[in-house]
């Protein structure tokens, strides 16, 4: 037993030293109070990484199909009035979204941004008095109100009971509506009069899309929208303006929710407009992004890069459409972000790294000057009795 006892104690990378040869020094003093210092920098350090989450990120290739994309926006425009301002979306699929009205919120401004008046879109309620019949008499107390679309009607039996049912009739058939004053519905609900009381008024628009997830846009531009031999024009003459301004603030854009750490390029943008009439156009790359928190719970979103185009209303053959178009496309890399706590023995093995360097560095440190100071003090001796 006392064999196997030596042979341990044989083993002992620790040898003790009795404490009558320790030899305390104030350089070595120092150097404790400082290494120990940095160790528990290092320390705190380290358990602040382990008890929060780090993100790990790759790329990988979007295999997603049939998705839809939504789009969270809220713009300003400081010189449009609501009544005028219409927005479409379109994709390369065909899919056609025009006059959109659901989930869309408009605020009229004045011009010192202040709001007037909050409403769901929509030209507001006709007034109904003594209206002209479809027949082409008036309405009487014992008839049901069914008012003439002047030639708009996809069947005989349409009725166009308000100046925005003739109008959406009109964008139907892709004609223009020239002169509203012509239109029955839209002399009696004051559509000119209306438009010149908000001239000069704002509007805050607001809402979401919910868009195929392919290449497509959405804009926001001024009149009724149609499609005349393929192409895709507004009806502007019902306003009788020559120009229109398309300066606009973009306080919010967003393609999916939010995740922690997302930044959305166009937030808080503006841009103010210095010609009479022209398109700006926003040129955005969409990045399919995965954000997976450290629960599990698990973020289906997107973020965005952009690059911005101002075409002028002079450039070209073809008349510039005035208004703010919103050009995306999609990228067939996804970018997935997890959360991940670092394991306990990975906190354990670089704390022991930790205090284990710092003594070994502190060690060495001491040991070159105190043997510095010996070197430097034997010599001084020798210079003395020489």
């Amino acid at each position: 037993m006392d064999g196997i006892m030596s042979r341990l104690r044989n083993l002992d990378a620790y040898p003790k030293i009795n404490e009558d040869f320790y030899s305390r020094t104030l350089s070595g003093g120092v150097i404790t109070l400082v290494s120990s210092v940095v160790m528990l920098l290092l320390f705190f350090s380290e358990l602040r990484l382990y008890l929060h989450a780090v993100t790990e990120s790759k790329l990988v290739v979007d295999t997603s199909r049939g998705e839809t994309l939504r789009i969270n926006f809220d713009v300003t425009f400081p010189a449009l009035p609501c009544s005028i301002l219409s927005l479409d979306a379109m994709d390369i699929s065909g899919e056609q979204h025009l006059d959109v009205k659901h989930d869309i919120f408009k605020k009229r401004l004045d011009n010192q941004g202040n709001v007037i008046e909050e409403r769901q879109d929509g030209i507001g309620a006709p007034k109904i008095d003594k209206p002209l019949q479809r027949h082409g008499g008036r309405l009487e107390h014992n008839e049901t109100y069914c008012g003439s679309c002047f030639g708009a009607e996809a069947a005989d039996e349409d009725c166009c009971n308000s100046c925005e049912e003739v109008r959406e009739a009109y964008r139907k058939k892709g004609w223009a509506l020239s002169n509203p004053d012509m239109i029955d519905q839209c002399k009696r609900e004051g559509f000119l009069q209306r438009i010149k009381e908000e001239e000069g008024e704002g509007c805050n628009v607001y809402g979401f899309l919910e868009v195929n997830k392919v290449a497509g846009n959405f804009h926001f531009a001024p009149g009724k929208s149609f499609h005349q031999s393929g192409v895709h024009v507004h009806d502007l003459m019902a306003f009788q303006k020559d120009s229109f301004n398309v300066s606009h603030k973009i306080n919010k854009l967003a393609f999916g929710e939010h995740f922690p750490g997302v930044v959305n390029p166009l937030d808080g943008v503006q841009w103010a407009q210095e010609t009479p009439s022209g398109m700006y156009q926003y040129f955005i790359k969409v990045v399919p992004t995965v954000y997976t928190n450290v629960h599990g719970h698990t973020i289906q979103s997107n973020q965005f890069s952009v690059t911005e185009h101002f075409r002028n209303a002079d450039v070209g053959r073809l008349q510039t459409l005035p208004g703010v178009f919103f050009f995306y496309d999609l990228s067939p890399i996804k970018v997935t972000f997890s959360e991940e706590h670092v394991s306990f023995l990975h906190f354990l093995t670089n704390v022991c790294a930790i205090v284990g360097g710092v003594f070994t560095v502190s060690g060495i440190l001491d040991s070159f000057i105190y043997h510095g100071q010996r070197a430097i003090k034997k010599k001084m001796e020798i210079g003395k009795f020489s």
